[in-house]
């Protein structure tokens, strides 16, 4: 085992927010992103008023750089499963952040230092090009480009507690 005065510090950290898991799945939840992170961890898990039986739960991680991307691969796979995993951006990478919704499966996007998302260059005139003259079909890319309908999906989720009450608005007509 090697000595504390061995052991690396911690290069990155981030956040696991889980906005929804079936309430038999919290054990195997924690229990893979312990194993991405090396170490047994514990969630604080509350009820989430969204989607009766399900909870919530959001826990602080530190560790190496890439651990968040081990974390939503550790996630990955299970379908009733909302969450998002961010890691902050350290000397020598950026920030990240996954996004998985039983729908629509998951989206990464690299962040900038205040947790937006940075659309690349390169992503952009695909964009562009892809749209040409067209102003909606422009909108149209830069909302996939953003990941648009995973904030759209886990806004509710994200949102929902104890504290906020959710208001469900309902098409009528």
């Amino acid at each position: 085992m090697a000595s504390p005065a061995a052991r690396q510090a911690p290069t990155a950290r981030g956040v696991v927010y889980v906005h929804s898991s079936p309430r038999a799945l919290c054990p195997h939840v924690e229990w893979a992103a312990g194993r991405a992170l090396g170490r047994a961890v514990n969630f604080s898990w509350v009820d989430q008023p969204v989607l009766k039986g399900a909870q919530r739960a959001e826990f602080y991680w530190e560790g190496d750089a890439g651990t968040g991307a081990a974390i939503a691969s550790a996630l990955h796979g299970w379908e009733h499963l909302r969450y998002e995993v961010t890691e902050d951006p350290g000397p020598g990478s950026d920030g990240a952040r996954w996004m998985h919704t039983p729908d629509l499966g998951v989206f990464f996007a690299q962040t900038d230092s205040a947790g937006n998302i940075v659309v690349s260059e390169d992503r952009i005139r695909s964009a562009m090009e892809n749209a040409g003259l067209n102003a909606l079909e422009l909108h149209n890319e830069l909302r996939i480009a953003l990941g648009q309908a995973w904030d759209d999906e886990l806004d509710v989720f994200r949102h929902a507690s104890d504290d906020a009450a959710v208001v469900w608005l309902h098409k009528v007509g």
